[in-house]
């Protein structure tokens, strides 16, 4: 196994050694999430040198993971930040990433965070309809400032992912015909407040087939080169993200491959490449850990009741996700002995974190790793049935420590108590 595979595995190895785990459970107690900043930078580390030798700019996707340690790490490595909010955008910059590397994405942005967006000087603003680009000029205008903008064109490619997180479809909510787009392009061009400096494409995620990517980069780099020859200039070519990871034993994208498929469409285009890798980096660099409660078995059914629950980590009940689940008191999946379903305390029916798990014979009071958790856990974790979002723990160098605290019920109450 070559190294890119080993990362991009689900696997107790590096700083996600069982005693590591085992010991970052009883200083910090369960449930927790666990991050290994180490393998965070190697996988960052691995996306940029694909694209060595071209102008590139990889942009980590905030919503991924947007605990500030973990945006710290990466902006010491010269990351950018693919922002879908003000607070995110906040966010990035507290971290240390410069303005002039966040892109703002997303749908559904308020005049206040586009003001403030352009006030801040962040590098571009990804467009994703012809409304938003007249509100985004209206206040430009207001402010004087003259706004940068990338439109996000929607090339109809099938991701073939989870239909939930596929967005370059014509029903998805996301970005504009190849049409439009070129319509919206001239407007902005002798528009006085908007400055189109880039063009972006965003199919989905968790993309685990080259095809999908290579199609778009084809359509959206023709309609750069006709952009081009209309004088509008194009500066940024921006691929989006959604490369997938290995949840299980899923067949991934080659990085060499991918990145000499956009190399391949942009041949003879002076554009600066920018990525915005989210789960790629962060998805097999977090791990949760859950303590088992109790045990239960109803009519040959048998459960295995923790106290992590839908509300630490909602892929499971949101997507049917897999996650691997390993025991670390028996981590060897040749010691599986029965099928559990692993299931929390919230009051749902689909409140689980796997059905059908092999397992050895657990006890009360050991510890579960959930594997692949770094993307999209905490960052969709809420306080559902009133239940405190758990704590976060960094690893690096083998070294462990605290990156959020758990909360406590005050935390809760706090914007409400004062209202009684």
């Amino acid at each position: 196994m070559n190294n890119t595979e080993e990362l991009n595995t689900p696997q107790l190895s590096g700083n996600f050694k069982k005693e590591l785990l085992q010991e970052a459970a009883d200083r910090f107690n369960t449930p927790l999430y666990v991050y290994d900043l180490d393998r965070i930078q190697k996988r960052f580390n691995e996306l940029k040198q694909a694209f060595s030798g071209r102008k590139a700019l990889v942009c980590y996707a905030l919503k991924a993971n947007s605990n500030l340690s973990v945006i710290k790490k990466l902006a010491s490595l010269e990351s950018g930040a693919d922002c879908v909010s003000l607070g995110e955008i906040k966010r990035a910059i507290m971290a240390g990433i410069p303005k002039y590397k966040i892109i703002y994405s997303g749908v559904g942005k308020q005049d206040c965070e586009i003001k403030e967006a352009i006030k801040l000087g962040i590098l571009f603003i990804n467009v994703e309809g012809k409304e938003e680009m007249l509100r985004i000029e209206a206040c430009s205008k207001e402010l004087g400032i003259p706004a940068r903008v990338s439109i996000r064109v929607n090339p109809d490619i099938d991701p073939q992912t989870h239909p939930y997180i596929s967005t370059g479809l014509k029903e998805n909510k996301f970005g504009v015909s190849i049409e439009e787009a070129k319509g919206m392009y001239l407007y902005a061009h002798n528009a006085k407040f908007l400055e189109p400096i880039g063009i972006h494409f965003h199919i989905g995620s968790q993309i685990t087939k080259l095809k999908p990517i290579a199609e778009s980069a084809q359509k959206i780099a023709q309609l750069t080169r006709s952009l081009l020859a209309l004088k509008i200039g194009i500066k940024f070519f921006d691929i989006g993200g959604g490369i997938g990871i290995a949840y299980s034993k899923e067949n991934t994208i080659d990085l060499y491959d991918y990145a000499q498929a956009i190399l391949e469409e942009l041949r003879g285009l002076d554009v600066t490449i920018v990525c915005e890798p989210g789960r790629f980096i962060v998805g097999n660099s977090g791990v949760f850990l859950t303590k088992v409660l109790y045990q239960k078995e109803n009519q040959g059914k048998h459960f295995v009741i923790v106290d992590g629950a839908m509300n630490d980590l909602i892929r499971p009940s949101l997507y049917e996700a897999y996650h691997q689940i390993l025991s670390l008191k028996n981590p060897n999946a040749e010691s599986a002995s029965y099928q559990v379903d692993i299931v929390g305390p919230i009051c749902e029916s689909g409140d689980y974190l796997g059905k059908n798990i092999s397992l050895p014979l657990l006890e009360q009071g050991d510890i579960l790793a959930i594997l692949s958790a770094g993307a999209y856990g905490f960052s969709m974790a809420s306080n559902y049935n009133t239940r405190p979002r758990c704590a976060e723990v960094a690893i690096e160098g083998g070294e462990m420590r605290l990156v959020r605290k758990r909360e406590c019920f005050e935390d809760l109450i706090a914007l409400e108590k004062e209202y009684l």
